[in-house]
């Protein structure tokens, strides 16, 4: 009888980024199902997670999303929820905050990284330690072995995700030398965050094969060098069809109380306040912008929204590259439907 690996990956408790967890559990064949619902709950040490003490350690993985694993022979990647012994979802579980999805929702999330030299401590490219290479400008979308670092690394990352059915939809490369972008779309939160962590995963992997951490903080380098960020696009059926510029406006007006900045700031990411000074294509973090094609604004609206008579999405451009989709989906969708 065949057996097929499952690879369980979960978030862990770390402060103040979460890290992926991951093991393989073996099952037979005949026990298998992509209905992640039908896949067996497992546990964990969460005492080594910092999810749990040591005297009460066990923590449960609960499935809720099955890939196809393209490295591994018949190998698949489970994404699940961490819960508590008694079934109830635990603090660390960014998931279960979204109370609303009904795929109504649309989004778009365009993940930002940085190749990082684990000897040198530099990005790819960057020559050793304590020195800089030529200015940014060169870099973005860039072709060519001075300025484009890391594509076999990337195009690996790229081919995997095609063939793990992730809605992998462009790569290029950005504004620093050795950093990438990788765009995901999925209509629902949840959704959208299941392959966004499935494609980070994979990224992972990649990085494991290629000897190359892939560096999720949002300001890799100090100076003046651009920082990485997690845009996320959204939608819903009022921006996909209104065809009123007042609906963009007044959607973007419920971004604008100070206590709705805290609470979105608060699960953008960690150290995100390195990265949003208000210069490198940012706004600062204690305010709030929109406006059409500003990419120095906390919300754009893009060009081809005013060009298709008003009907699109939005793009906050605030979420830092750690951050957690799920729990920006989340805190889109609360502000929009107060």
């Amino acid at each position: 009888m065949s057996r097929v690996k499952l690879e369980y990956i979960w978030l862990d408790g770390g402060e103040p980024t979460q890290m992926m967890r991951s093991k393989t559990k073996v099952i037979d064949e005949s026990k298998f199902s992509t209905d992640a619902s039908k896949l067996p709950m497992w546990s964990f040490d969460g005492s080594s997670t910092n999810q749990a003490p040591g005297n009460s350690s066990d923590c449960l993985l609960k499935p809720v999303r099955v890939f196809t694993d393209p490295a591994r022979k018949n190998g698949y990647l489970v994404i699940c929820e961490v819960m508590n012994a008694d079934g109830t979802p635990h603090v660390t579980n960014g998931r279960a905050t979204i109370d609303d999805d009904d795929a109504d929702f649309w989004f778009g999330f365009e993940q930002e990284y940085t190749l990082w030299d684990v000897d040198h401590h530099t990005p790819l490219g960057f020559p050793a330690s304590g020195y800089y290479p030529p200015p940014q400008g060169p870099y973005y979308c860039s072709v060519g072995t001075e300025f484009a670092v890391g594509r076999e690394l990337v195009e690996r990352h790229l081919d995997l995700c095609i063939a793990a059915d992730i809605n992998i939809e462009g790569i290029n490369a950005e504004v620093l030398k050795g950093q990438w972008e990788y765009q995901i779309f999925a209509k629902g939160a949840k959704e959208a965050g299941d392959q966004v962590w499935a494609a980070r995963y994979l990224m992972e992997r990649v990085g494991e094969e290629f000897g190359v951490r892939i560096n999720l903080h949002p300001k890799p380098v100090d100076g003046d060098w651009n920082g990485s960020g997690m845009h996320a696009n959204f939608s819903n059926t009022d921006l996909r069809e209104s065809g009123k510029k007042e609906v963009f406006e007044a959607i973007c007006e419920k971004f604008s109380p100070q206590e709705r900045i805290d609470a979105a700031i608060a699960v953008y990411g960690a150290d995100n306040e390195k990265r949003l000074t208000g210069l490198h294509e940012t706004q600062s973090i204690d305010k709030f912008s929109y406006g059409v094609s500003d990419r120095g604004a906390s919300i754009r609206i893009p060009i081809a929204v005013p060009e298709n008579d008003w009907k699109g999405w939005l793009e906050d451009r605030r979420p830092a590259s750690n951050a957690d989709p799920y729990k920006v989906a989340s805190m889109i969708i609360k502000t929009v439907k107060s």
